[in-house]
């Protein structure tokens, strides 16, 4: 599978996964810390954080040792999902609260209201989903190339 959206859904597909990133990138470490925040019943919280912890997302260390107790610590691959974390919590909030905000999403340094969106890397201008085109990276397979080639000719429509 090359498709990076499709591998990456494979990855964090799971609304529990992605709850789970969030809470640790919000500073929850323990077991008992993401079992009472979520709601999530025990089993299929273990499930998922040993997924977590074998695909890279979270490390797992020991903080007790008698008897032996283990937080769960975001690796650099969990903290760059913070970003589409917080693109999720900004759609949400446009598309699917009609009342109004619950959360806002701010620099914790300088308190100033973040936007999510997506920058040029040269110009630094903003991109809406309109003008988003996909292309071929260097690593793109036949199928790739196929898939790119009709997306980019259904835009073109």
């Amino acid at each position: 599978m090359e498709c990076p959206v499709a591998r990456s859904m494979a990855e964090v597909g799971d609304a529990w996964r992605v709850l789970i990133i969030r809470d640790a990138l919000l500073g929850f470490r323990r077991f008992d810390e993401f079992e009472s925040n979520l709601g999530i019943a025990p089993n299929i919280l273990t499930q998922r954080l040993t997924a977590l912890v074998a695909d890279g997302l979270l490390l797992k260390r020991p903080y007790q040792q008698r008897p032996v107790r283990y937080e769960y610590v975001p690796t650099p691959k969990a903290r760059e999902f913070g970003v589409v974390i917080a693109a999720l919590a900004s759609w949400g909030t446009r598309w699917l609260l009609p009342d109004g905000a619950t959360i806002t999403l701010v620099d914790r340094e300088s308190g100033e209201p973040l936007d999510v969106s997506m920058i040029g890397t040269t110009t630094r201008i903003a991109c809406s989903a309109d003008n988003l085109q996909f292309l071929p990276g260097p690593k793109a397979g036949p199928e790739t190339l196929k898939r790119v080639a009709r997306l980019n000719a259904r835009q073109e429509k």
